[in-house]
């Protein structure tokens, strides 16, 4: 009886606790459900419709190039190309057998398209081939019931209709690689988004782009699209327009031929550059395409470097246009008078060492505008040995030499302006008294870029303010664009007396006889220009060489010729646009580059007075006031 009253009671106490149990699950389980489906219902909502519905951005159209006068540079045409649907075909191979039979399908092609495949979900789309002809489109589809899973999209590719005419400043786009991607922007992510990869196409990329729009998409638990619920195009890249006159840029690329030579010519008051030609040039539809090896390994071996644009960053030695800053440093310091004279025998002996003239028999005596003029090396050893050579690299460094000039296009290279210090540091040795003569007629360690002569060029013409170029014809910052105003160019704290002999022995040189470029002047009234030649070496001459006769350059291999420079400003009697010219071994300045500068110099004018003609008489201009400091 006990035992019976024990086990009965243990058997309650049991079932409460396995009743208690329940209750406690239950309304554990009821509390859950009330949570998830009356609290957290709209949360829940949400993500079942994010489920169902997923978002897709949309690629904006890019913005477009032009030149000054709205010519197109780079544009947008409509890319067919053709894909192909795994799902669809009976084999991939089949399919891919039966296109190539239509258009050219290469093994790697062929990886790639089995490797995405392979990647992706069997209903998505695989590219095969971009950028179709309408031939090519017409003969797929004609051909349609024996390509299975094969069809054809219309997207946007970027198009240069200029093709090689001003590559180096437009730049290229291309696909956009892992170095490419930022958090900044999700459509680096888009299949075959095209990002900017040389010239103003990378520096204002941000701004080009555009902003992504988006679609809403219905989709199955497996992602398969069912239909377009909603769509909101994105907002197409600014339209970006470029100071470049493309008319005087195609005339300046022909003038240069098929030299390695670069010529920029820039406003000496704005600082617009007008032309910037460097040749030879590419074709930047070639990288939006795709490169074959061929053509990456012609483009990347040829010795005159179609890819690099030599007008900032060729750098050569400057030569006697150098002799200008070492004008301005010797005269500023006032260790020369402007009518000391140096009587020139041929060379300048400095120690043991002969340092010669070019004109092996001399000048003779000759006062600062006759150095200019005849471009005396003598003349600039001895203004050299009285000034030091830290004076005139100050000098150069204000003219805009030896850094870069901070134009909107990537990969400027800085040029090399030396001193002691530099010398110490760069080549562990300390600085020589020959060296000082050598450097100051623009050999030795001195290096530039062709835009910096034309900027310092123009700094000589403008009165001695430090103007600096640029590409883009309006401040873009991001996405925003807004009117460039000429800003107030800081002096350079130079004499105007000074500036004016320098630009008296520039007119010597390219207007009265004896010149060294008097044979390339100007003879058109009102437009004559003021230059300096230069004739840089890459070799050094032996003594047996000057003994027996130096050889002409066009009797020496190309990589041995001198480098031929020439710089510039017109018109004399009030300037406004200043040249430079440089044709890497084309030979000497005053034959080679001075032509070239004065017809390319002489077209601009002519437009300009063209221009100035066809405009109808308005209103002043509100920035003239602006520049009448000038």
């Amino acid at each position: 009886m006990y035992h019976d009253n024990d086990r009965a009671k243990l058997f309650s106490r049991r079932a409460i606790m396995l009743g208690a149990g329940k209750a406690a699950l239950i309304t554990g389980l009821a509390a859950r459900m009330y949570y998830l489906q009356v609290i957290e219902a709209d949360k829940y909502a949400m993500q079942a419709e994010d489920n169902r519905i997923t978002t897709r951005l949309l690629a904006p159209p890019r913005g477009l190039i032009l030149d000054r006068n709205g010519i197109p540079m780079a544009i947008n045409q409509q890319n067919y190309r053709v894909m192909v649907v795994a799902e669809q075909t009976p084999s991939l191979d089949y399919t891919l057998d039966a296109l190539s039979r239509i258009i050219p399908i290469g093994e790697a092609e062929r990886a790639r398209i089995h490797k995405e495949a392979r990647r992706r979900r069997s209903f998505v789309p695989v590219s095969v081939r971009e950028n179709l002809t309408w031939e090519e489109v017409a003969r797929i589809e004609v051909n349609a019931p024996d390509l299975p899973g094969i069809v054809i999209d219309v997207g946007q590719s970027r198009y240069y209709p200029l093709e090689g005419l001003g590559a180096h400043i437009v730049g290229y786009v291309s696909a956009v690689s892992e170095n490419d991607l930022t958090d900044d922007d999700p459509l680096e992510e888009l299949p075959g988004f095209r990002i900017g990869k040389g010239g103003v196409e990378k520096i204002y990329d941000m701004a080009l782009r555009g902003r992504a729009g988006t679609s809403s998409l219905e989709v199955n638990s497996v992602g398969r699209v069912h239909r377009e619920l909603e769509r909101h195009e994105g907002e197409p890249g600014i339209d970006l327009h470029l100071t470049l006159d493309i008319r005087l840029q195609q005339y300046a690329a022909q003038r240069l031929g098929d030299e390695s030579a670069a010529a920029v010519v820039m406003d000496i008051r704005t600082g617009e550059v007008i032309v910037m030609a460097s040749t030879p040039s590419f074709d930047p539809n070639s990288f939006n395409r795709g490169l074959t090896t061929d053509e990456w390994k012609e483009l990347s071996t040829n010795p005159r470097a179609p890819l690099t644009n030599k007008a900032i960053a060729g750098q050569f030695a400057p030569g006697s246009t150098f002799k200008l800053v070492t004008a301005l440093a010797a005269l500023e310091s006032r260790d020369i008078t402007p009518d000391m004279r140096v009587l020139c025998t041929g060379h300048m002996q400095l120690g043991s060492i002969k340092f010669h003239c070019w004109k092996k028999e001399g000048h003779g005596s000759l006062d600062l505008v006759g150095a200019l003029k005849n471009s005396c090396d003598v003349y600039f050893y001895e203004v050299a040995r009285r000034v030091g050579f830290e004076k005139i690299a100050e000098m150069a460094r204000r003219f805009g030499l030896g850094a870069p000039t901070g134009v909107d296009l990537p990969s400027e290279r800085a040029g090399n302006i030396p001193d002691r210090a530099w010398k110490r540091k760069v080549m562990k040795q300390p600085w020589h008294p020959g060296e000082t003569l050598i450097n100051a007629i623009g050999q030795g360690y001195v290096t530039s870029t062709p835009i910096q002569l034309a900027v310092m060029t123009a700094r000589i013409a403008n009165g001695g303010f430090a103007v600096k170029p640029h590409v883009a014809r309006d401040l873009v910052e991001d996405k925003t664009v807004r009117p460039r105003v000429t800003p107030d160019w800081p002096s350079l704290d130079v004499s105007p007396q000074s500036l004016a002999l320098v630009r008296r022995g520039m007119f010597a040189v390219s207007n009265e006889p004896g010149g060294t470029a008097y044979k390339a002047r100007i003879t058109e009234e009102g437009m004559w220009l003021s230059g300096k030649t230069g004739s840089a070496q890459v070799r050094r001459i032996s003594m047996r060489e000057r003994e027996t006769g130096v050889k002409k350059n066009e009797q020496l291999p190309w990589k041995e010729r001198d480098h031929a420079l020439f710089v510039a400003y017109a018109p004399e009697e009030n300037p406004r646009y200043a040249i430079a010219v440089v044709v890497e071994h084309g030979g000497g300045g005053s034959a080679v580059a001075a032509p070239i500068a004065r017809d390319i110099m002489l077209e601009v004018e002519k437009r300009d007075l063209a221009r100035a003609a066809a405009e109808p008489a308005g209103p002043p201009d509100p920035g003239a006031d602006d520049l009448r400091r000038f």
